[in-house]
């Protein structure tokens, strides 16, 4: 039985549940459904981002509609255009058994008079952000005094973004009698205001605990100088090639000129913010979903309405101004129940900020260090060689084999997979040798506060690979903690856990290299074989949380899974003249640049063998504190 016929939800709804493909509903859609249909009543629930709110005011708003009565009797507030629109397509979707249930958009950057239209034709439903809704009440484009329902959705961030007047003015334009549901991922003074203002004795629901992070995020930092923060973004991307991140600017020019410095990198990558018309954004947003861009770029307004599965990665390029807001950007990736992880790429003076953001969210930062170039090498060709083994064969190549097989036939096996990972290996390596090392110069690492064990020793230990990674269900924590338990070793003999797709690297001290290589080759895990060896590279230090050491080199410029650039798309794609095709990775498409030659992965070269070093803009580091975004 589908556990949400459990919950009392009606014939119609559940048949539109099983066209979703919902199975069983999140905690906050257990405990809210029940209650929001058993009586007309307050609510504040306290959930993070991607745990399921919609559907949790979704189901029991749509139920509790009458589709006979044409006029409004829901309103629905989200902080941005993006947010308000998937809501609306949601809340449709729901609703799609339900004969006669209106749902429209209200928003700023398309027309208010049309919108005015589809409101008077009959809309139970209206889901608008405070700024749009404000200005069509001052119009007097809609009615909202005898509403029966208010929503206000991602509350926290609607009062982060300056509408703490326009939501006051909104809900002193509805009736006293409405009920009133507020779902926030956090529970800052001014949400408390609200609910304080406009709610009677409301129910409270929190999943997990309250203001903290989801548990299926893990969280890292990497200290670097001002000055290298953007080389550090490109190294990070570099050894995470299946990356499909946001990456988080604190300011729309932040924002547009990393996102163009990507491009010309060689990156799949796009600009988000609010100086981007509607349709530059539906644009961007089309393709990042259809996972042509790995990198899409955003300031913290306009990824409000981000709800794109799978994202592995989100990058805080620049830490917010408002610790809350931390919580926000992570949600953007760990959702469902799946593994992401949250990057902080961190100076000196900012490191006071990740402790107020531990105490904050609930979870400890695990300090990293900017991978080396050998490290970036090794990830690269195995996945690489992972890629081959995964690739399906289209047989139409049969025709060329013929000839292929005449010019390779002077090769040997062991020849042949030397020469076809070297395409990729003297690039690398080559362009790593003559560059420095961004740890180094990055001074002292952080002092923790804690209980935990102060500096190792960073020479003498034994680096592994093992052939499991993210595509079992590891993230860093799991897999350490996995090979702690299986190992039998203590809490800090395992460190410097790297998870990638297909694979995994860690290190150990000296002493306990036979009992892993004896232990872990005989194990198997869900019916296959774990196959452990020992890295070529040396392992450099050892980091945990605790660590202090292991300095780092940096990586080239990549090409992978490069999206036409398309002019018009608000910074994200791009075509020159005379280039060919560039292919690679999990978002398929293409790379364009002038008189360039098809390659697979790495980075760039330019004409006569030289590797361009990326130019470096002024505003790619720190910030000053930016002006409140201004509203939709």
């Amino acid at each position: 039985m589908n556990k949400f016929e459990q919950l009392g939800l009606n014939e119609s709804l559940l048949k539109a549940i099983l066209d979703l493909g919902f199975e069983n509903p999140s905690e906050v859609q257990e405990k809210a459904i029940p209650l929001l249909l058993e009586k007309d009543t307050d609510m504040v629930a306290l959930a993070q981002t991607g745990t399921g709110k919609t559907a949790a005011f979704g189901f029991p708003l749509i139920q509790k509609i009458d589709a006979d009565n044409r006029n409004t009797q829901a309103l629905v507030l989200s902080p941005t255009r993006e947010l308000c629109l998937q809501i609306t397509n949601e809340l449709k979707n729901y609703s799609k058994y339900e004969k006669g249930i209106n749902v429209v958009a209200v928003y700023g950057g398309a027309s208010i008079t049309e919108q005015a239209r589809e409101i008077k034709r009959g809309a139970q439903i209206i889901v608008a952000t405070p700024g749009r809704m404000q200005d069509m009440i001052n119009r007097g484009l809609v009615n909202i005094k005898n509403i029966d329902y208010c929503i206000l959705d991602e509350a926290d961030e609607m009062l982060n973004m300056g509408f703490y007047e326009d939501i006051v003015s909104i809900l002193s334009d509805t009736p006293d009698e409405k009920s009133t549901w507020l779902f926030s991922a956090t529970m800052p003074q001014e949400v408390a205001r609200i609910a304080k203002q406009f709610m009677s004795e409301p129910l409270e629901i929190t999943v997990g605990t309250k203001n903290s992070g989801s548990a299926t995020v893990s969280h890292e930092f990497y200290l670097v100088n001002a000055r290298d923060r953007y080389e550090a973004l490109k190294r990070l991307a570099d050894a995470n090639p299946d990356i499909f991140s946001v990456v988080f600017c604190r300011t729309k020019r932040d924002t547009q000129a990393i996102a163009e410095k990507l491009i010309e990198d060689g990156y799949s990558a796009a600009a988000l913010h609010g100086d981007l018309s509607q349709a530059q954004r539906d644009g961007v947003m089309k393709s990042f979903r259809g996972r042509q861009i790995q990198m899409l770029v955003a300031t913290d307004v306009a990824a409000r309405g981000i709800d794109v599965d799978n994202v592995t990665h989100v990058v805080n390029y620049q830490l917010p101004d408002e610790i809350e807001t931390y919580n926000h950007r992570s949600g953007r990736t760990g959702r469902a129940g799946k593994l992401g992880t949250s990057i902080v790429i961190v100076t000196k003076s900012e490191l006071r900020k990740i402790s107020s953001i531990e105490r904050i969210i609930k979870q400890k930062f695990e300090e990293k260090s900017i991978p080396s170039g050998i490290e970036i090498c090794e990830i690269q060709l195995l996945h690489l060689a992972n890629k081959i083994k995964d690739t399906e064969v289209d047989h139409e190549i049969d025709n060329y084999l013929p000839a292929i097989n005449n010019v390779l036939e002077d090769l040997s096996k062991e020849e042949l997979i030397k020469k076809m990972v070297s395409v990729e290996f003297n690039r690398f390596i080559a362009y790593y040798k003559k560059n420095r090392d961004l740890s180094s110069q990055s001074g002292e690492r952080r002092e923790r506060n804690d209980s935990e064990p102060r500096e190792f020793n960073n020479n003498g230990a034994v680096r592994y690979f093992v052939n499991i990674g993210s595509r079992d269900n590891f993230d860093w924590m799991t897999l350490k903690d996995y090979l702690k338990e299986t190992l039998d070793l203590g809490r800090d003999d395992v460190f410097k856990v790297d998870v990638k797709e297909g694979f995994s690297f860690f290190n150990t001290d000296p002493e306990h290299t036979d009992k892993v290589m004896e232990v872990l080759n005989n194990v198997q895990l869900e019916g296959r074989r774990i196959n452990v060896e020992i890295s070529k590279n040396d392992g450099g230090g050892r980091r945990d949380h605790n660590n202090r050491g292991g300095g780092r080199s940096s990586g080239p410029r990549r090409e992978g899974s490069f999206a036409p650039r398309r002019e018009g798309s608000g910074g994200g794609f791009r075509s020159d003249r005379n280039s060919a095709p560039r292919r690679e990775g999990s978002g398929g498409g293409f790379r364009s640049d002038r008189n360039a030659a098809p390659r697979e992965g790495g980075f760039r070269r330019n004409e006569g063998g030289s590797d361009r070093a990326p130019r470096r803009s002024e505003s790619f580091g720190d910030s000053p504190r930016p002006r409140r975004p201004r509203r939709d």
